[in-house]
């Protein structure tokens, strides 16, 4: 079974910023920030990706958060002001989570 689940960080160092965003893109997740990433993973995936992250990151200065949603609680997320980056998501991208 696949939860959606939202990927956000704060990491200090370029390579490592760009090597956990690689992660996210690998694992079939999708940028809507600039380090926000949103989609689908079946637990055991989600896990994964919670370890391989983990390892990349320097756990004194740097933050991953992974957040799982059952589908219910996901439609009630708000997004307000500007949301997502228009850039980056698009309106196949929104309808497919919202």
């Amino acid at each position: 079974m696949s939860v959606l689940v939202w990927i956000l960080y704060d990491i200090s160092d370029d390579g490592c910023r760009d090597k956990v965003s690689k992660a996210c893109k690998q694992y079939g997740l999708v940028r809507v920030q600039k380090s926000a990433f949103i989609g689908r993973l079946e637990k055991s995936r989600f896990d994964e990706l919670s370890e391989r992250c983990n390892d990349l990151i320097d756990d004194t200065k740097d933050s991953v958060y992974l957040f799982p949603f059952c589908q219910e609680d996901f439609r009630q997320i708000k997004a307000l002001g500007q949301g997502f980056d228009r850039k980056m998501v698009n309106d196949e991208v929104l309808e497919k989570f919202f």
